[in-house]
């Protein structure tokens, strides 16, 4: 069953702060999946936030440094320390070929205990496996519409997320 969920978020305060309930949620649920990861596509023109929501992620978990876009590197890996998974940033805005994510060993990642999330994941289509969420931004005039969607998160699961 597909569930899904929509909020509105006013500024780049709020990003970062439902990337931190992302966190605690994922932090929950990451038990559920065994010997491979959990995929998180994050959907949005440029500029919409994904980027900005995982640093909201990755600082609930305790991270420190820089998160940055992986635009010129595809992929950016972070470990946390006190968390069991390690999380992987996907930005395929410059991907040529989704057959180029075959030769990085895209499979791989997958294969791992992590999240994954996925900035422009339609660059990888045909290769990424089904997101667990879909995470999607929208420009408006007065911040961003937020709408989240899964089959594997439940209704209730989503709604604590906004």
């Amino acid at each position: 069953m597909l569930n899904q969920v929509t909020s509105q978020l006013a500024n780049e305060d709020e990003t970062v702060a439902f990337g931190s309930k992302l966190a605690t949620l994922l932090s929950k649920t990451l038990g559920r999946v065994e010997n491979r990861a959990l995929c998180i596509n994050l959907e949005g023109d440029l500029g919409a936030g994904k980027t900005t929501l995982t640093r909201g992620f990755l600082r609930a978990w305790g991270y420190e440094g820089t998160v940055k876009s992986p635009t010129y590197t595809i992929v950016e890996s972070y470990k946390v320390d006190g968390v069991d998974a390690e999380v992987f940033h996907f930005d395929l805005y410059r991907l040529a070929d989704p057959e180029e994510l075959e030769l990085m060993g895209i499979r791989d990642y997958f294969a791992k205990h992590a999240v994954i999330l996925i900035e422009w994941p339609d660059r990888g289509e045909g290769i990424l496996p089904k997101p667990d969420l879909i995470v999607s931004l929208t420009h408006q005039e007065d911040g961003r519409t937020l709408k989240i969607t899964s089959e594997f998160f439940t209704e209730d699961e989503l709604k604590t997320l906004i």
